[in-house]
């Protein structure tokens, strides 16, 4: 498990290119039969992926940064499948998931497996995890059964829908907060104009990206702003203090998870576009 810490506002100011991507980007994600795990200490969130080709993968928890006899003996844990299909087993419970399934695991489920229905064709499973100190029942996720918002418009070029997995009003759960939003072809920018959101941290993970496209992805303060070029299947580590949007050289989807003090989806901190510098 590879383990990251944040940087203060202040230390933000004076940082390379390179020191950015070491600090926030996590471009180590989606390895055949291998499970992947970053440790973030902004909200102690995980962010990882498991892609079982040759047979099942386990996920077990890493004893010198966990703490923990299990992964989710004290956390709880969001999945979202964005290869072909793919079955987690919870405590010896099977849950098929199709492309873009999702689903979520409580805290107290001692075993946890992904599997692929076809070794030729594997699922894809990315997952977001934070503490818990409640428990909530593990829940299947069909992302046709989502609730679907659309924003944007094509003469801005953000025309998106962003489609809520795990939130108060659906799949409930201790502080994770989940979802997945597509854009429209034609349109590139996502989440603009930007916000923050001091209440809570957020990850990015952008895919369905061509090999020769790029996601220039915007963060820091808002008069103060960086950016981090983005590749398919790669992530990116918000902070509570840094805005977080992009532009892409052509149309594609991003997993967004957040965790925090409060999972109130509409909870930000909006920073009008004259502000950004």
């Amino acid at each position: 498990m590879n383990v990251r810490f944040s940087s203060d506002p202040n230390l933000y100011r004076t940082m390379t290119q390179g020191e950015l991507r070491a600090s926030f980007l996590i471009d180590s994600l989606f390895t055949p039969d291998n499970i992947p795990l970053v440790y973030s200490d902004v909200d102690r969130s995980i962010i990882g992926s498991a892609v079982p080709v040759s047979g099942q993968l386990q996920l077990l928890s890493s004893k010198k940064e966990m703490a923990a006899e299990y992964f989710t003996e004290r956390r709880e844990i969001g999945i979202i499948n964005i290869g072909d299909e793919g079955i987690v087993t919870t405590d010896g419970e099977q849950h098929e998931l199709a492309h873009k399934d999702g689903l979520y695991i409580g805290r107290g489920t001692k075993e946890i497996l992904f599997a692929s229905k076809l070794p030729s064709s594997p699922a894809e499973f990315y997952l977001m995890s934070y503490p818990a100190h409640a428990e909530f029942p593990t829940a299947y996720i069909r992302c046709s059964e989502t609730e679907p918002t659309t924003l944007g418009s094509q003469k801005d070029a953000n025309k998106r829908t962003i489609y809520k997995y795990i939130h108060p009003r659906g799949v409930k759960s201790c502080q994770l907060v989940m979802g997945l939003t597509e854009l429209e072809e034609g349109s590139v920018w996502n989440t603009m104009p930007p916000h923050t959101h001091l209440r809570r941290s957020e990850v990015y993970m952008y895919f369905n990206l061509a090999p020769s496209a790029m996601v220039v992805h915007l963060m820091g303060k808002p008069d103060e702003t960086k950016h981090i070029v983005m590749r398919n299947k790669q992530a990116v580590i918000s902070p509570s203090w840094s805005i977080h949007a992009g532009g892409g050289t052509q149309a594609y989807s991003f997993i967004w998870a957040m965790g925090g003090e409060n999972q109130v989806f509409e909870d930000i901190d909006p920073v009008r576009v004259e502000e950004l510098l």
